[in-house]
């Protein structure tokens, strides 16, 4: 294969794959349409047998009217020959021939009718059944298609809350951290300040009772009793 019929393929594959995405992004519009281009062709159908069976209804009636004139005029062809009136008798015999060659061809055109009539009714019956199962999965396809829609920006919506949620809980985190490096960091340089004073050692000689000359009130105390004693 020459390279240009490889790109002519190549292209002729790339558009029958965009058309195919067309189509699938189209496909619940595309079945509207396809329905309703359904009911529009049987309500073309119903039209064209209500106009055939307007057709056999006149056939029949012509049918019937023949029958009467060929029984009416064989009546007439009986009273000639009772009055013996031969040639009288063959012209309405003659006429009655008519009547049944006209009859042979409308049964025939009848037989047509009937069998157009009852064929179009079975297909008119048949695509109504088609259209209304159809139109039935359309409402399904229809509601699955909004089902998914909402489980898709429910899920979405969840996505992007749980990664907020992931978000602020590490910028908390962040706080907190920040917060308790500071206190580290205050209590540190007290630390550092009270050393370089001496408060420090002072709160820890006081503590142990070293070099603290201030009179308290219970040694005062202790001192007056020991002078009573």
């Amino acid at each position: 294969m020459s390279i240009l019929s490889k790109i002519f393929t190549a292209l002729k594959g790339g558009a029958r794959e965009a058309g195919e995405a067309i189509v699938d992004a189209n496909g619940i519009r595309i079945f509207e349409q396809e329905i309703a281009d359904a009911q529009n062709a049987l309500t073309n159908a119903k039209k064209n047998l209500t106009e055939v069976m307007a057709k056999e209804m006149q056939t029949k009636r012509k049918v019937t009217a023949l029958n009467d004139s060929i029984s009416e005029h064989e009546t007439f062809a009986g009273q000639a020959l009772e009055k013996g009136d031969e040639a009288m008798a063959m012209e309405i015999a003659e006429k009655i021939a008519e009547f049944e060659n006209d009859k042979v061809e409308l049964d025939e055109v009848l037989a047509t009718y009937s069998t157009s009539v009852t064929a179009l009714k079975s297909q008119v019956k048949e695509a109504e059944k088609t259209i209304k199962e159809n139109q039935r999965q359309l409402s399904m396809v229809k509601t699955t298609e909004s089902v998914q829609k909402a489980t898709m920006a429910v899920n979405s919506t969840l996505a992007s809350n749980n990664s907020s949620m992931g978000s602020a809980k590490a910028s908390l985190e962040r706080i907190k951290q920040r917060q308790a490096d500071r206190n580290d960091q205050l209590a540190a340089a007290k630390t550092l300040d009270n050393e370089e004073n001496g408060t420090d050692l002072k709160d820890r000689m006081a503590a142990a009772g070293i070099g603290d000359t201030k009179s308290k009130g219970s040694d005062i105390l202790a001192r007056l009793k020991a002078k009573k004693g």
